[in-house]
């Protein structure tokens, strides 16, 4: 779009002014302000539902922005369409994960929104919401079944300098809530991205809370980003802060846990204490808060011992608090 140009001054000062004027319709600032008078004015008018402004926003965008859904009711009803992108790749719903607007969302939801869509920096809605902390909008997302795919590793992630995922976002800005959503729906706490694990940018963030959640969730401590730095790597590296003190020490209690893999099943009847596994299950003893054992089936564990003969399915008690107490 060419920029108006006004001639300002008088006499020999004729300067041009170049600043862009702004396409901005009757009908977008209707929407932006919830005016539903004048929407239905400029509607029975035949006005343009789907016209752009400067920056490539319908007026679909503003509402959603603005979360106005009586104005979104009636720019859906006059037929304009829910997943054309701003020129910064948004759709509607991307404005209202953002900015936390519940029914918008799911209206938009409804109208066939595509929650998958990225923008222009790789984000989905779904990223939006989780670092933002929309925890109501991640609920709606996450119970969409176009979602699940977005809890998936994408090929190239690790590679990708704006590589990210929505632990990721919500790791870095501290919303356990979210956190603890994403881990429910399944997503894979150990996904990597350039950057690393959940647990590297939490821990580089000085969010005390998530990396101890992330820690007794089962994330592997010993990841390696592809700078080759793990989560205590990179907090030794670059804070200073009273936090980091703490999970330095977090850190410091995850990676020298002792990991071994369960030759066999075991299970035992008369103690409802003990811990019950199956073959190639992986146990790992924590020494931190005390002895404390997280089972999880990991493909393949960090420095996995090899078991010997004893009592359990993976060798014998003393032998592994032997090997837990040369570890710390």
């Amino acid at each position: 779009m060419m920029p108006a140009r006004v001639w300002q001054g008088c006499g020999g000062d004729r300067t041009p002014d170049t600043t862009p004027v702004l396409r901005f319709s009757a009908l977008h600032h209707a929407a932006l302000n919830g005016n539903t008078e004048l929407i239905s004015l400029l509607l029975e008018a035949q006005a343009a539902v789907d016209i752009k402004d400067n920056k490539g926003m319908r007026p679909l965008h503003y509402a959603a922005w603005q979360g106005k859904k009586e104005p979104m009711k009636m720019v859906l009803k006059a037929g304009s369409s829910v997943n054309i992108p701003s020129d910064e790749g948004q759709i509607p719903l991307h404005l209202a994960a953002q900015h936390g607007h519940y029914d918008v969302s799911e209206m938009l939801l409804q109208h066939q929104s595509n929650p998958c869509i990225m923008d222009n920096s790789g984000k989905t809605p779904l990223d939006l919401a989780c670092e933002f902390g929309r925890v109501g909008v991640v609920q709606l997302l996450l119970n969409s079944n176009m979602c699940a795919a977005l809890l998936e590793p994408k090929p190239g992630d690790a590679t990708d300098p704006n590589g990210t995922s929505p632990l990721h976002l919500a790791a870095k800005n501290g919303h356990i809530d979210i956190i603890r959503l994403l881990l429910q729906a399944g997503i894979d706490i150990n996904r990597q991205t350039k950057a690393g694990t959940a647990l590297h940018e939490a821990a580089l963030c000085g969010k005390t809370d998530v990396v101890r959640l992330l820690l007794d969730s089962g994330i592997n401590a010993h990841v390696r980003n592809t700078y080759n730095q793990t989560a205590l790597d990179i907090v030794n590296q670059f804070t200073t802060s009273q936090a980091s003190k703490e999970i330095k020490q977090m850190l410091r209690d995850a990676s020298a846990a002792l990991q071994v893999r369960a030759v066999k099943d075991y299970c035992n009847n008369y103690d409802l204490t003990s811990l019950n596994v199956k073959a190639g299950d992986v146990i790992t003893v924590m020494s931190q808060r005390g002895w404390y054992l997280c089972r999880q089936r990991w493909k393949t564990p960090h420095q996995p011992t090899h078991p010997t003969p004893g009592c359990g399915p993976w060798g014998s008690h003393r032998a592994g608090t032997q090997a837990v107490n040369g570890g710390t």
